[in-house]
């Protein structure tokens, strides 16, 4: 399969695909390795196409939460409360979506998240413990993105991170 195939079929089985995709399973399915799938995914982000790079795999922006209500939250905490913050937000129905972090060189960095379970969640956490997280270069101070489906869930995330002292005011 040339190259151009090869990205064809990535950015199709993307858009079939509602659960994000390592580049190890593209790897394996075309028989290439996965700084291949790397390079093409860089290819396709440079012709335009949005495609997030999650801790779980490549994803477009799901359609599903396009209808969903999006907020920015700062929040503060050391690393034992960020297991707690992403799990107030997910156990209330919400969708972390990135995390933001202003560094006084870079500027603002910001990775993808996209944890919408407690699946989710606990895969990061388990990916976590061999790195830093992003909070730690501004002192625990971080914004996040997040999905709601309504006000009123985005309201008892707000109040259940301030009761627990992460939620900036």
């Amino acid at each position: 399969m040339d190259a151009k195939a090869r990205r064809d079929f990535l950015l199709e089985k993307l858009k079939r695909d509602t659960k994000p995709v390592t580049g190890a399973v593209f790897a394996k399915e075309l028989g290439v390795s996965r700084q291949i799938i790397v390079g093409d995914i860089a290819i396709l982000r440079a012709a335009g196409i949005d495609i997030f790079a999650t801790p779980q795999g490549y994803v477009l922006p799901n359609h599903a939460y396009q209808e969903a209500l999006r907020y920015k939250i700062a929040c503060r905490h050391n690393n034992e409360g960020m297991e707690k913050e992403l799990a107030i937000v997910i156990d209330n129905g919400g969708k972390v979506l990135d995390v933001i972090v202003e560094h006084p060189i870079y500027g603002e960095i910001c990775a993808n998240l996209m944890l919408a379970s407690r699946r989710d969640l606990k895969e990061f956490m388990e990916r976590i413990t061999n790195s830093e997280p992003l909070s730690l270069l501004t002192g625990g101070v971080h914004l996040h993105t997040i999905e709601v489906p309504s006000n009123e869930i985005f309201n008892n995330i707000e109040l259940q991170l301030r009761t627990a002292g992460i939620l900036m005011k």
